[in-house]
């Protein structure tokens, strides 16, 4: 069976058999199938110079109805992917996914209107809603509620938001950042890090009584590892200075290691406050002379 190379002397620096952990591979939930909505307005206008000046003008109209029914789509799909992957996420502000259904009829109605024959106002209208309610159904609706948040204050939840943006803000300019470095090896240790840390940002998210002790991780050495990582990928590149490599993973290594401990202290203390509910439960229970196995395991 085929192996992949590796050694001392590989890209990566890295031995064959030494564990690698696994990442999370990021796709982008737009896709192909939001990027071909574009197509369909460059067709429009092309199609369109013959017709003279009002079917142009119509199209251009059209045209720029359905670029922009793709753009909030692409928006949309992104912000349902951030939706779905949290436990605790609020609705979006805006259904970007059904005002591009609806921009997607408007823009299919002009183009039907400079195309046709006559002034019958029937065929666009249904013309416009087939095209909506197949968007619609081919693309679905926004998240319309809240969720995870029952119980939750708003106003910490508006904390942690402002928090978790910088500290996404942070990791997005050094993932950027260590590009100029040129290095393989470096940027796949900031990708590790840069998971690690966003288990962390989860963990915040999920239950904001954890900001306190959190947020000078998501803000202070962030930010530091954020200034670390400029300095280190100017130096490299114009030098390859062994050294300041060396020194650069090793702040990362340690950075990952106090990021983890912080949020698998976290996690403890989110059982521990379970348990503490199970024990006063069991007490209110025995009170009303309610006998639970104190050997049953949850």
């Amino acid at each position: 069976m085929a192996r992949r190379y590796g050694g001392k002397y590989s890209p990566d620096g890295a031995s064959q058999d030494a564990p690698r952990r696994t990442r999370r591979i990021d796709v982008d939930p737009a896709g192909g199938r939001a990027n071909v909505l574009f197509i369909p307005a460059i067709v429009l206008v092309a199609t369109s110079f013959s017709d003279g000046a009002i079917a142009l003008a119509t199209s251009l109209l059209g045209a720029g109805a359905w670029t922009l029914s793709a753009w909030l789509l692409r928006i949309g799909l992104r912000a349902q992917a951030e939706y779905n992957a949290r436990k605790v996420a609020r609705r979006p502000a805006l259904p970007r996914k059904i005002l591009a259904a609806a921009l997607t009829g408007i823009g299919t109605a002009l183009a039907v209107a400079a195309h046709q024959d006559g002034l019958n106002p029937l065929g666009p209208i249904l013309f416009a809603l087939i095209a909506g309610g197949l968007h619609l159904a081919a693309f679905g609706l926004d998240p319309l509620r809240s969720k995870g948040m029952d119980g939750i204050d708003t106003f910490q939840q508006d904390r942690v938001a402002r928090v978790v943006d910088e500290a996404e803000a942070h990791l997005v300019t050094m993932a950027e950042t260590i590009q100029r470095a040129g290095d393989r090896e470096a940027t796949a240790r900031l990708a590790q890090f840069a998971d690690t840390a966003r288990d962390l940002i989860r963990t915040v998210e999920e239950d904001p009584r954890d900001l306190t002790a959190a947020r000078k991780y998501l803000g202070v050495y962030l930010q530091g590892a954020r200034d670390a990582t400029a300095k280190f990928a100017d130096i490299y590149a114009r030098t390859r200075d062994a050294q300041a490599k060396a020194d650069y993973l090793t702040l990362l290594d340690d950075l990952d290691q106090n990021f983890a401990a912080r949020n698998t202290k976290s996690l403890l203390a989110d059982r521990s406050d379970l348990t503490v509910e199970i024990d006063v439960l069991r007490d209110r229970l025995a009170r009303e002379g309610v006998r639970l196995d104190r050997d049953t395991q949850l």
